[in-house]
């Protein structure tokens, strides 16, 4: 089954040329790419003018394996709360990006708690607003969607070591991108200072760390979820460096400061 897209023309444009050339612009505006593999990295989804910039610098900066697992949270009701979108292509104006069956199958394969589902998918703009940035950097690009919603760390640290293992045992490299906003509809000041927790405690490598901290600060980090299993994740995989590339807020876009929403983009080596 192939998964058109859902929020073209609302998140970013709707038309192939148009899109490319502002994913291309924001890509274009990374530092050097790192010279060490990219275990994990951690984008924001929302419409591309308030946070477009920030995902381009940190995948712009990333060095990505082809076959990317994508990790992201569910904002809709619909289908399984742990759903891996197992064949086909996800599509995005002019680009078609294939889902790479066999990663997929060690993925289910690796938690009885993740299920093959594509429900999930269908109304969820987290993953499809990175996924152009993906095909810009790799035409050649393959994916495994994965959408979360698990409230219990424990298990989520659980699951992100068994698809850490997955990839370790997976016969290509594999990079895991997680898709996250951070905290909603504060004062900016605010905002970057509830941030700011969540930031520091990610940069610890530590899952539980993030979500204990995430939890306890009432930080509405979306992908918090994700992250938890993609750190998990990310620690199997021999993790021991993490770096905040950039962040910013929509008030910086805005000038708007009174509700804004924070992103942060986050690589893992």
């Amino acid at each position: 089954m192939d998964r058109m897209p859902y929020v073209a023309g609302q998140f970013y444009p709707g038309d192939a040329v148009t899109m490319m050339t502002e994913v291309k612009g924001y890509l274009n505006q990374a530092s050097a790419r790192e010279t060490a593999p990219t275990i994990l990295a951690m984008a924001p989804h929302a419409g591309y003018m308030f946070s477009g910039a920030v995902c381009g610098h940190t995948l712009g900066r990333a060095n990505l394996a082809k076959n990317i697992l994508l990790l992201g949270p569910k904002h809709s009701p619909l289908g399984e709360r742990l759903a891996v979108w197992p064949s086909g292509n996800w599509k995005v104006p002019g680009c078609s990006v294939p889902v790479n069956e066999s990663l997929a199958a060690a993925i289910l394969a690796s938690d009885s708690r993740l299920m093959a589902d594509t429900a999930s998918h269908l109304e969820e703009h987290s993953l499809e607003v990175i996924l152009p940035f993906l095909a810009a950097l790799d035409p050649e690009v393959t994916i495994v969607p994965v959408a979360m919603w698990e409230r219990n760390a424990s298990v989520l640290v659980e699951i992100g070591a068994n698809l850490g293992r997955a990839v370790a045992d997976f016969p290509e490299p594999v990079s895991i991108v997680v898709s996250s906003d951070m905290n909603h509809m504060l004062p900016d000041k605010v905002t970057r200072k509830l941030d700011g927790l969540a930031i520091a405690a990610a940069l610890t490598l530590d899952p539980a760390t993030l979500f204990r901290t995430v939890a306890e600060n009432r930080i509405s980090m979306c992908g918090v979820m994700p992250m938890t299993a993609g750190l998990a994740a990310a620690r199997v995989l021999g993790a021991t460096r993490a770096e905040l590339v950039e962040y910013a807020t929509s008030g910086d876009v805005t000038g708007e400061h009174t509700q804004v929403v924070g992103y942060a983009g986050i690589l893992v080596s």
